[in-house]
């Protein structure tokens, strides 16, 4: 399972987002970085085929690059169970979105891709074990600051892999208003200013659908995302319209 951030603020957190440094950490960073005598022997002794695929001049493909030789790997380096985390940043664009944007998602498409085929490639087989997700801070508006956008927050993600039940859109839509916060209108009545969408969907219900795949009990869950109890299929009606929450969101 591997997570794919894109850092609405340009930064990059290369393995983890939390300022203080773990054991997980510390071993993602010497995975993702250059890697030590001991990986890059495992490395290299596995079937090399799909890893010539990945596209040069792309910092996230070089990444998950990484990531997928190390899974490939997994025998020889004794693991199990492997949880990646690779970035892209930039996307925070106050300027120059039109020019900019287009690149950064070729990037992630061009990756992502890439990575996912080395998963399906023969000499791997994973393509159903391994499912590739983004996450981010937040979004942004929808409204223009004049040559780019600002801080928003509802936004939407991709997932990735062969246990995914794709070509098919998971929660709820929002009207794409971008009025005046003090607005009335039903195109504006999810959003708070400039196009700052409310979301519909809760991280701890995407999580927790991840978390599920992942091996999580219905015991465990709970511990694991404390706010999923707020989640158990209930509904409310907005604006005429009825919207369900339940604890998971079915998409793999």
């Amino acid at each position: 399972i591997g997570q794919l951030r894109f850092d609405a603020r340009s930064g990059h957190h290369a393995c983890a987002s939390s300022a203080s440094s773990s054991t997980i950490d510390q071993s993602c960073s010497s995975c993702l970085n250059p890697p030590n005598k001991v990986t890059n022997r495992a490395v290299n002794s596995v079937y090399p085929a799909p890893f010539h695929t990945f596209p040069n001049d792309n910092p996230l493909s070089d990444q998950m690059r990484m990531v997928a030789r190390l899974i490939a790997a997994r025998t020889a380096l004794g693991n199990k169970r492997q949880v990646s985390m690779v970035s892209l940043g930039g996307f925070d664009l106050r300027d120059n979105l039109v020019a900019n944007q287009p690149k950064l998602m070729q990037r992630v498409s061009e990756a992502m891709t890439a990575f996912h085929n080395a998963m399906a490639d023969p000499g791997i087989n994973l393509s159903d074990k391994v499912t590739t997700f983004t996450a981010s801070d937040f979004g942004r508006t929808l409204a223009s600051n004049g040559d780019g956008s600002d801080h928003g927050w509802g936004s939407h993600h991709l997932v990735v892999g062969g246990a995914v039940k794709g070509k098919a859109f998971y929660g709820y839509a929002p009207p794409a208003g971008v009025g005046d916060r003090k607005s009335t209108a039903s195109e504006d009545l999810w959003q708070v200013g400039q196009g700052r969408l409310l979301p519909t969907t809760s991280v701890d219900q995407y999580a927790a659908t991840l978390a599920k795949w992942f091996g999580v009990s219905d015991t465990d869950l709970p511990s694991v995302l404390p706010n999923s109890k707020n989640f158990n299929g209930g509904s409310v009606n907005v604006d005429g319209s009825s919207f369900s929450y339940p604890k998971t969101l079915g998409f793999v």
